[in-house]
């Protein structure tokens, strides 16, 4: 009897994209059982192919706007929008990515958040009401100050002179509101928890993987410090301390304090826009997958998070990875959510295959344990 087989994957970094992963796994499932029934899910938590997955599950599509990048260079961004609805999806990484930049080339005291702000101005005059963000992937490590700046808030220093570079913020006296808010209703998808400030903050964690070194992490600690302390004078609060602050080094502390956003756990979001509860409900076995399953998976990772739905509604779950780190062997039995555990890596490629045919060896994988699974 032909079973309704659920695909939900995360992406496997630097290797395969979500949509690339899905696309793996149900070929190499269709050759063992082709009267199976299956949907594809790809899944996005905000970082990466964020925009296209979830403008996919809306119907939305997609326009393209002049902006620019970190740097300030131009560049046309990709931006997924239904006019009549007012309802826009934005990946911010479109225009503060780190994919964007030539490796090494720039350092964060060199880029902002500029574009992403502009874009948002755009999309307000395009006829966006309410945007829905991811921003991971980010090159950025401004607080949004730069975004803050293309909203039209203003920023002071102790000679009254205007702020234009986020490391001269350590300087920071005041700040003025723009007199009128004309950008569209925000929801941020965050992937991270981290807050703005600390040992756990956006530059300390996450600024090294964009160039910043340790002897950096003083002058971005004064800047983002006294931001925070004015910032929360002009506004009446502090969300420095808001898990998800520190996203995109620090963007989303400024989507929340300058462009009144909600932050959201990114998989909540997901699966909200896509109604996952209901399609894991209808299905008979759930495939999810991402490029590592470890003990981070369990805390708050996509994947995860799918298996321990499953686990919710009794629904069977089989993680999919390149490599597996959970503390169990590939199908037994043990403290976690997952029915069956299998990774490519080392039972089917050694680590170089793995990546160079990162598609092939997934379908593979895909194929072998279907074959290992009862037909019911």
């Amino acid at each position: 009897m032909p079973r309704r087989i659920l695909i939900v994957p995360d992406k496997f970094k630097g290797t395969l994209t979500a949509t690339e992963a899905s696309s793996s796994i149900a070929s190499g499932w269709s050759v063992t059982w082709p009267g199976d029934h299956i949907e594809q899910l790809p899944m996005s938590d905000g970082g990466d192919g964020f925009g296209e997955l979830f403008a996919l599950s809306l119907g939305l599509k997609e326009r393209i706007f002049p902006g620019m990048d970190a740097a300030g260079r131009e560049r046309d961004v990709p931006v997924w929008l239904d006019a009549k609805s007012g309802q826009a999806v934005v990946e911010t990484a479109q225009s503060n990515g780190l994919a964007l930049l030539p490796n090494g080339q720039f350092h964060p005291f060199d880029l902002d958040t500029y574009g992403v702000g502009s874009l948002l101005m755009k999309l307000s005059q395009a006829g966006a009401k309410h945007c829905l963000a991811g921003i991971g992937g980010s090159a950025t490590n401004d607080a949004g100050f730069g975004m803050a700046r293309a909203l039209g808030w203003t920023f002071f220093n102790d000679d009254n002179a205007e702020i234009e570079s986020w490391t001269d913020l350590d300087r920071l006296v005041s700040i003025n509101r723009p007199e009128i808010s004309a950008w569209p209703s925000i929801s941020v998808a965050s992937d991270v928890t981290n807050p703005l400030l600390g040992p756990d903050g956006a530059t300390r964690v996450y600024g090294p993987q964009k160039g910043m070194r340790e002897e950096d992490f003083a002058k971005a600690d004064a800047c983002f410090n006294r931001l925070a302390m004015i910032t929360a004078e002009t506004i009446g609060t502090d969300f420095a301390i808001t898990p998800g602050a520190g996203a995109a080094g620090g963007l989303g502390f400024g989507l929340m304090a300058f462009a009144g956003a909600s932050l959201r756990p990114g998989f909540d979001v997901f699966a909200e826009a896509t109604n996952l509860e209901a399609k894991v409900e209808a299905a008979d076995l759930v495939i999810t997958a991402e490029g590592a399953i470890d003990t981070q998976t369990t805390m708050g990772k996509g994947t995860g998070q799918v298996a321990q739905l499953c686990q919710r509604l009794a629904k069977p779950c089989v993680g999919l990875a390149g490599k597996l780190a959970l503390g169990q062997a590939e199908g037994a039995a043990g403290e976690n959510p997952f029915y069956r555990l299998a990774a490519v890596v080392p039972e089917l490629a050694g680590e170089a295959e793995s990546l160079s045919n990162a598609a092939g060896c997934l379908e593979h994988l895909a194929k072998r344990v279907a074959k290992d699974l009862p037909p019911s």
